[in-house]
């Protein structure tokens, strides 16, 4: 019954691919890896339905050349990642469908029957880099700056306002956000020192970094600090706390960030991340100082910080024309 089963399954090809074949029985040592995947290493249904479709894709390949699936050769697995790109499969489905057969060739070497992996030193292309989503300067002003809905409770709306204008005005990372606690201590990993205006965070890979805070974001903390304690349980370090009075979440903060997008009226889907990438683009359009925003975003590599000098045709348009001595026309 499993291998009836497996059998129907197989017969859709990897996501994404641009044709489908008509269903083909899966061979033994297909039969016997899924058996392995499902019995000892114990996969998740999904996980399972993934690789069954992957050797689906590569049986119907080997059929086609036609070779035997023990006598694949490097060659043919590189043909065979290029037709499904030519198809439109996506760089990560690709490479999903080369880790399951480098998984089965890796198991039918352990059993003595071929001599080499053949897909081991293919990869799948690699994927372009989509450029971060931000919200325009006048966009991320008017979400920031937006009321919140009349029903919103006080206290509520203050912690929000607070949570809007560090992210944004800081460019905190989420986690940092929900890690801050209200004072320095030894145990504290982030806090905001209102009377140096900074606040201290501990970023990825434990690096420490101190991004300085500005007037909108220190009167929006001092207007939440006021009505703190009367949602934060006795003795909670955190400085944003939910209705339980415990440290908020990453995930109600995304919550929160996007529910005050909608009542709003932002038309897009607003989550923290894309207040972090707003605020380094518009710095970066305002002061071209790259290794000073690769600072306050606490980025390893200047690399990473490069993708926000992708800046739009429209933008760059402007420059131009208020640049350039052969720009301007009559």
């Amino acid at each position: 019954m499993a291998a009836a089963a497996e059998s129907t399954s197989a017969s859709a090809p990897v996501a994404g691919a641009a044709s489908v074949a008509a269903p083909l029985p899966l061979q033994d040592d297909i039969h016997q890896y899924l058996q392995h995947l499902r019995v000892e290493r114990r996969l998740a249904t999904r996980s399972l339905t993934i690789y069954t479709e992957a050797f689906g894709t590569l049986q119907r390949f080997a059929d086609a050349q036609p070779v035997p699936l023990r006598e694949v050769q490097q060659h043919h697995v590189r043909r065979w990642a290029g037709q499904l790109h030519a198809q439109g499969l996506q760089s990560r489905s690709i490479a999903l469908a080369l880790s399951a057969w480098r998984g089965l060739y890796r198991a039918l070497g352990r059993q003595g029957h071929v001599s080499a992996n053949p897909v081991d030193g293919v990869r799948a292309p690699k994927a372009a880099r989509p450029l971060p989503k931000a919200l325009a300067v006048d966009q991320a002003v008017a979400f920031v700056e937006a009321p919140p809905a009349a029903a919103t409770d006080p206290v509520l709306a203050a912690r929000d306002q607070c949570v809007l204008e560090l992210l944004y005005g800081c460019g905190l990372r989420v986690a940092e956000l929900a890690g801050l606690d209200v004072a320095a201590s030894a145990t504290a990993v982030g806090w905001v020192d209102a009377a140096d205006a900074t606040v201290h965070v501990l970023g990825k890979g434990g690096k420490p970094r101190s991004v300085p805070v500005g007037g909108a974001a220190l009167r929006a903390l001092a207007a939440w600090l006021e009505v703190r304690g009367a949602m934060a349980a006795a003795g909670e370090p955190a400085l944003f706390v939910s209705r339980r009075g415990t440290r908020l979440t990453t995930g109600q903060v995304r919550s929160r960030v996007a529910l005050r997008a909608v009542q709003a009226g932002v038309p897009t889907h607003v989550h923290p991340h894309m207040l972090r990438h707003s605020f380094a683009s518009h710095m970066l359009q305002s002061s071209s100082d790259l290794r000073g925003v690769q600072e306050l975003l606490g980025h390893a590599s200047i690399v990473s910080t490069q993708v926000y000098t992708r800046l739009d045709f429209g933008h760059l348009s402007q420059v131009y024309d208020a640049a350039h001595p052969r720009a301007k026309r009559k």
